[in-house]
């Protein structure tokens, strides 16, 4: 399908889909306290039965899966942009630089309220790979999604480990260094808080990304998000909806198939299981990940399921004001320099607190959108990338969504 014969506007299932990512996110941050490690002491047993299973429960089901599709979705918004300039003769990839230096502000400010929890910055870095890849062909974005989703670092060290036993996986600190945020977070001042988050959290966050895998699955997902759009699979179809039955199915046998091998490293050496073991987690969590994906479209296009989460659509579009406020509500609420609730609050209560944030988030977000066009951050950025332009060279889109689109259009549009 040539990218001229479809009206690159809002695809409604993006929007939701990005929203239910941004509102899972906000539910496991509660219940792990935004990585600030303190809950009650002494439960009751029911309560203490019940706060393991809320754990296991949210991470089971949105822990790295969640901000996959986050971080797919980011790689699909650059399409919509990258094609709006390019069907103007433009190039938009060195503004895109200019519009990623302003995303790294939006960073900082974010991980001043998030010890050691931002991932903005993280994007800002691995940005760089959808700059390279904007103009390669199909085929070799195809190919270089599939060498980093295949993790060729984490390999080598396997291999490297095979070969000397005595081979040592680098370690980046960021173990030590988050307990410095920790302690920080409990008995420093305000402004304490707020510098070493800056400095130290923001490092802890980048060097477990370094340790963890993530910033060549950060890229590979970019990239796939990116190819998502040039082949544009969320356009409604009935020969794209039986793709997404067909990763549907292959996600599924996958993500057995990678649990169980994943279940069986765990029995090896600690080596085995830093390396290999780390990737097929990675797979793992991948593969469910687009399980939920898979679902997510092909139930939107059932009338009793849209209907219940269409609403999920502001939500989305406003995806980084309520990101950002999300670190802002987890501050005031479970740490020292808030309310202090982390040692009152244990998971389950946790879990309410952030169905009850994306409440009122949801709420703010359909109120602000009835009389702007944009969230507030989403404006400011917005503005920001086209300072000095006129008018006619704005790109249609917004910082985590896709391209505006007029009162009197709709999804419908695209299908």
């Amino acid at each position: 399908m040539e990218i001229s014969t479809v009206k690159t506007s809002r695809i409604e299932v993006v929007d939701s889909l990005r929203g239910f990512a941004i509102m899972a996110i906000l539910l496991v941050h509660n219940v792990d306290h935004f990585f600030f490690p303190e809950f009650p002491v002494q439960t009751s047993p029911w309560l203490n039965l019940l706060d393991q299973l809320t754990v296991k429960t949210i991470f089971t089901l949105f822990s790295g899966k969640t901000y996959a599709i986050f971080t797919m979705l980011f790689g699909f918004t650059f399409y919509i942009q990258h094609t709006n300039q390019k069907k103007k003769g433009k190039d938009f990839g060195y503004r895109f630089l200019w519009r990623m230096l302003l995303l790294a502000l939006f960073a900082v400010f974010n991980s001043a309220f998030f010890p050691a929890g931002d991932v903005l910055m993280l994007f800002v870095y691995v940005s760089l790979i959808l700059f390279i890849c904007r103009n390669w062909s199909d085929r070799a974005v195809l190919a270089l999604i599939i060498i980093l989703m295949l993790q060729p670092v984490e390999w080598t060290h396997y291999v490297l480990s095979r070969i000397n036993p005595a081979h040592q996986l680098p370690d980046f600190g960021a173990v030590s260094l988050h307990q410095q945020v920790v302690e920080t977070t409990k008995n420093g001042s305000f402004f304490d808080f707020l510098r070493v988050n800056v400095t130290v959290g923001m490092k802890v966050s980048l060097m477990w990304a370094l340790g963890s895998g993530r910033f060549l699955q950060a890229a590979g997902l970019f990239l796939l998000g990116f190819y998502i759009g040039r082949k544009q699979l969320f356009i409604n179809t009935q020969e794209n909806l039986q793709i997404w039955r067909r990763i549907l199915l292959v996600s599924s046998l996958s993500f057995i198939l990678f649990f169980l091998i994943k279940r069986m490293l765990l029995q090896s050496d600690p080596m085995t299981q830093q390396t290999a073991g780390l990737i097929f987690d990675i797979w793992y969590k991948l593969s469910l990940t687009f399980v939920l994906v898979a679902s997510f479209v092909l139930l939107y296009e059932k009338r009793f399921f849209r209907d219940r989460v269409s609403g999920l659509r502001f939500y989305g579009k406003m995806s980084l004001t309520n990101y950002v406020s999300q670190s802002l509500f987890g501050a005031l609420i479970y740490f020292p320099v808030g309310l202090y609730l982390a040692p009152y609050c244990g998971r389950t209560f946790s879990l309410l607190i952030g169905i009850a944030i994306f409440s009122f988030q949801m709420i703010f977000s359909r109120f602000w959108l009835s009389k702007h066009k944009q969230g507030p951050l989403e404006t400011i950025w917005h503005r920001w990338t086209w300072i000095n332009f006129g008018k006619g060279e704005e790109a249609s889109g917004l910082p985590l969504t896709e391209s505006r689109v007029s009162p009197k259009e709709s999804s419908k549009d695209l299908q």
